[in-house]
């Protein structure tokens, strides 16, 4: 088998497809960047108010990501609020996100001259 056969078939290909389907899905990437953003857990009804989302729409995003170990659940100090946090995956997608962020600000501008 030639390198480039090898390169098509890396099995990490289908996973940057699975990561890449979950962040596209409406709110999911903004749930992080809010989280990665915060400096402390943050609550559900914090988070709907900053997406400006119905509930299910975030509750289904927050599982989801939840599942996929790129955020996690926490009670606060009484143990009646459950917060959410990013996990050590979200922090190291982190700089990815911002240059995200920065790209699509840069053509924003761009397109908006």
């Amino acid at each position: 088998m030639d390198n480039l056969s090898t390169e098509v078939c890396d099995p990490r290909y289908g996973e940057v497809d699975n990561i890449l389907e979950q962040l596209t899905k409406s709110k999911a990437l903004h749930i992080l960047m809010i989280l990665d953003r915060s400096n402390r857990p943050v609550r559900f009804s914090e988070l709907k108010e900053i997406l400006d989302a119905p509930s299910t729409t975030v509750s289904r995003r927050l599982k989801e990501l939840e599942d996929c170990d790129l955020i996690q659940r926490e009670k606060d100090d009484e143990g009646r609020l459950t917060l959410y946090g990013p996990t050590e995956d979200t922090e190291s997608l982190s700089p990815i996100m911002e240059s995200l962020f920065d790209w699509v600000s840069v053509r924003f501008e761009r397109n908006s001259e």
